[in-house]
């Protein structure tokens, strides 16, 4: 966790003027417990806010410019007021600056000030280290700049941000986890109408832990925006049926009634992961609800080895992973989270053998691939907020 007090002194470090104080915000990153790639097909997903995330100290100056710094990035710069719409090449600044973009076409007029982020989730880990700066960025400014928009309105505009800016093509569960999460609550989210309900995430005597495979992943260099264009075009075949907007309109039996329209293999392959995960969020949600954890753990496996041969976004590092978490005695439940290529995976893993995972993990993993997974045994935690 990072300390607010050495934060501040770094802030002070770079900007001078102790006497003057910054304020404090914070953004969660996220989990999703299941529902993969079913968030930009209009589907449901199951995430839930953690407590690693992204810390932003900020101070307003009369300055005609912005000073950007990052204590976990290299690049650090000023940008004037009327330069915040160029992007800065592949740099992280390029978060905040779509969101500044956004905040500009809602009619906010930005300011000058100081600002400098700090983050403890591990960068391109799948945890949402993206939407969790957008979210601390928009919520900060918004506030500044008086801009008096609602939370649900800044997880809108940090997704547009990364659509049009970032050029990243994501959904909206990453930015709707991390601006809307409550502490110990999983969000049932609908993604096309922004319907959720929160649901209390009351795992008994097992525990969520997260292991990073340590093989980073760059979303944008990835398949990750082939694979939107390939649900578009399973959209396509599956139209001339009965016209549908995006693959979640079709329950699972519609979608085994009409796969035939899709000639193409690996296109009705995408298509059957997508109608099918939202399957498994419907039974998984109920699942949960009722204390039915072994059952919730089945659907986390289904859903991975959908990932892996149906929807092909898992990779080695991943499936080594999940293919070693299972044969540990005591855990449920493990499945890779967050867009894949690399990151992270999820497993429901019984608490009293938490440490034994963590070592039979450690050590078969090494060998398989030669990387030292990270271990995070994380709390459900808060949405994003000032501190």
């Amino acid at each position: 966790m990072i300390n607010p007090d050495s934060l501040k002194k770094k802030f002070f470090e770079i900007y001078g003027n102790p006497e003057q104080e910054p304020r404090l915000f914070f953004a969660p990153g996220r989990v999703n417990l299941i529902g993969e790639h079913t968030d930009y097909n209009g589907g449901y997903v199951f995430p839930c806010a953690l407590n690693y995330g992204t810390y932003l100290l900020i101070r307003e100056t009369n300055d005609d410019f912005i000073q950007f710094a990052s204590v976990n990035m290299d690049w650090k710069g000023t940008i004037a007021l009327d330069e915040l719409g160029i992007k800065k090449g592949e740099e992280w600044v390029n978060y905040p600056l779509g969101v500044i973009d956004q905040l500009k076409k809602n009619g906010i007029v930005p300011k000058g000030g100081q600002l400098l982020y700090a983050g403890d989730i591990p960068n391109g880990a799948g945890l949402s280290s993206s939407a969790s700066i957008e979210l601390v960025t928009s919520y900060a400014l918004n506030k500044l700049w008086k801009g008096n928009l609602l939370v649900i309105d800044l997880v809108k505009l940090s997704q547009k941000a990364e659509n049009e800016f970032v050029g990243m093509n994501c959904g909206i569960m990453d930015q709707f986890a991390v601006g809307m999460g409550k502490k110990d609550k999983a969000l049932f989210l609908n993604c096309e109408t922004l319907d959720y309900e929160l649901v209390p995430l009351d795992t008994k005597n097992y525990r969520l832990v997260i292991v990073n495979t340590n093989k980073r992943r760059g979303l944008t260099d990835s398949k990750y925006n082939e694979r939107r264009k390939e649900c578009e075009i399973a959209v396509k075949y599956l139209s001339k049926e009965k016209p549908i907007q995006n693959l979640s309109e079709l329950t699972l039996d519609e979608f085994k009634r009409r796969e035939s329209l899709i000639p193409d293999e690996t296109i009705r392959k995408r298509a059957k992961h997508v109608i099918s995960e939202n399957d498994r969020v419907l039974k998984a949600v109920p699942a949960l609800k009722e204390g039915k954890l072994e059952e919730f753990g089945r659907l986390m496996n289904e859903s991975h080895d959908s990932l892996r041969y149906d929807y092909e976004v898992t990779g080695y590092e991943l499936d080594t992973l999940v293919d070693e978490s299972r044969k540990v005695t005591g855990v449920i439940g493990s499945r890779m989270t967050g867009a894949g290529f690399g990151g992270c995976t999820v497993s429901l893993v019984e608490e009293s053998r938490v440490d034994q995972f963590c070592e039979e993990i450690g050590e078969s993993y090494t060998k398989i691939t030669g990387l030292e997974p990270d271990f995070y045994l994380p709390e459900v935690g808060e949405g994003t907020r000032e501190l």
